[in-house]
This record gives C-alpha cells, sequence and structure tokens, in this order.
C-alpha cells in the first residue's frame, strides 16, 4: 500500500477479535510511533501493553476509577468499565512522558509529538492489515487511572489504542472538501 492511500483510507475499526498483533508486528507499529515528530529528541513517550490478564488488570483499574468518582456506582456501571478493555485482544496505552518547564520545548508540544507516536500506531495497524481504535474518554484523565499507570504530574494519557485483527468490514471513509477547512493567505 503506497503512503497517500493508507493516509487516505485508514479509519477506526471499532469490532476487533483475535489474534493480537504478533511480536513482529508490534515491533512495526512500535517503529512507526518512534517515527514522530521530535524536537529536541526528547522522545517524550511511553506505552504501556496490556494483552491477556493485563486487559484485566486494566478493566479494573477503570472500575476503580468509576467506584471512585461514585461509591455508589451500581455492579452494572463497575461491570461495564471492567469490560471495556476486553474488546479488543491488546490495548496499548500511550503516555506523553513529559518534561516540564523546557524552554523551547512546552508541555503541549510534547503532548503533540506523543499524539503524533499514537498516529503512527494506527497508520502501521492499517498498513498491516490489523484493525485498530484510538479511545481515550474519561479514563485518560482520571486521578485513579493516573496513579495506577505511574504516571508522573506533567505526563499525559494521549490514548488508548485498541488493537486486534478485524472483526467487520471498514466503514467507507467519508470525503471531505478541504477548501472547508483552509484559509489561504496570498
Amino acid at each position: 500500500m503506497d503512503a497517500l492511500t493508507l493516509l487516505h483510507q485508514r479509519s477506526s475499526m471499532g469490532k476487533l477479535t483475535e489474534p493480537a498483533p504478533s511480536a513482529e508486528q508490534l515491533e512495526a507499529l512500535y517503529q512507526a510511533a518512534l517515527r514522530a515528530p521530535d524536537h529536541k529528541e526528547l522522545r517524550p513517550w511511553r506505552f504501556i501493553e496490556f494483552s491477556g490478564e493485563g486487559r484485566v488488570r486494566l478493566g479494573e483499574l477503570f472500575a476503580e476509577a468509576e467506584f471512585q468518582e461514585d461509591p455508589g456506582a451500581k455492579d452494572d456501571v463497575l461491570n461495564a468499565a471492567r469490560q471495556k478493555p476486553l474488546r479488543a485482544p491488546m490495548v496499548i496505552a500511550v503516555i506523553a512522558k513529559v518534561t516540564p518547564e523546557l524552554p523551547k520545548v512546552p508541555k503541549m508540544e510534547q503532548v503533540i509529538s506523543a499524539g503524533c507516536a499514537a498516529h503512527g500506531i494506527l497508520l502501521a495497524a492499517h498498513a498491516l492489515g490489523l484493525g485498530a481504535m484510538w479511545r481515550s474518554g474519561k479514563y485518560a484523565f482520571d486521578p485513579v487511572v493516573r496513579k495506577g499507570l505511574s504516571l508522573d504530574e506533567d505526563d499525559e494519557v494521549v490514548a488508548f489504542i485498541y488493537l486486534g485483527s478485524l472483526g467487520g468490514r471498514h466503514k467507507p471513509v467519508a470525503r471531505h472538501d478541504s477548501a472547508d477547512f483552509v484559509e489561504r493567505w496570498s
């Protein structure tokens, strides 16, 4: 697949099945992530892989976050939180490992760089014929989850990337008119 086709056709895949990416595929995903733009070569990324029982542990962390937010949360809410990481054979948390107070590389730039690393994973997954879905939501910002993932104060969860084999078909990608998004100064 050529690069432009990849960029024009990549889409999120919400229905993911076994198997998880192989070790060789994971290495390709990480190598793509490590090509993200990176001012001052800080490499402000950290990746946490969850597979097998690791997904169960992540689900327990999500359920604990729900309980801490609402100690009266019903069992169905807590169980729904537990099940979220089980929607794919693998989840990769992409963490912006921020070096604070750098005058020429502000925090926002480091977080964006980690976002580019996450996008590299998505693009590489599509190129390899894998399914992938970028999820974030409230758990990315929850203090219980942050503590459970051993984040430092300035670190940010950029994405929970759900990975697996295609469990359905890719939805047609909507085509947008670039003129709706581009302002030209000539």
